[in-house]
């Protein structure tokens, strides 16, 4: 079962442009499925970068517009899109030049994953 959660990410992460890594780990950092290419950020990809949404999505929801969904970060030379699929966080690494709104569309692709995995987590 995961050796084809993640082939299917592989492919996911091949067959869309600038897309450089796709991480689904549990909301401390723990990484669950990790799939990137050569020259993704190895910082990006350290649990403790990871398990910084989290913290942010925690005080975000303290602003009082309800629950944060999605975060994105941009940088110099990267983009990060964090997904709140509590207990699970997806965080999905394209290049500066990727197109923002189609790595924020990846969440259609890789949700069936998120819910299979989010039984496992629950069951744990």
């Amino acid at each position: 079962m995961v050796e084809d959660m993640r082939k299917f990410l592989f492919e996911l992460l091949h067959r869309t442009d600038n897309l450089l890594g796709i991480v689904i780990t549990d909301r401390d950092g723990v990484q669950l499925l990790k799939v990137f290419k050569d020259d993704a950020p190895d910082l990006g990809m350290r649990p403790a970068y990871l398990s910084t949404f989290g913290m942010a999505t925690d005080q975000a929801g303290k602003l009082g517009m309800g629950k944060n969904n999605k975060m994105v970060c941009i940088y110099g030379n990267y983009q990060v899109v964090h997904f709140n699929k509590l207990p699970l966080v997806v965080t999905v690494i394209g290049t500066s030049t990727a197109n923002t709104g189609l790595l924020m569309d990846l969440e259609n692709e890789f949700s069936h994953i998120v819910s299979q995995l989010t039984h496992v987590v629950d069951g744990i």
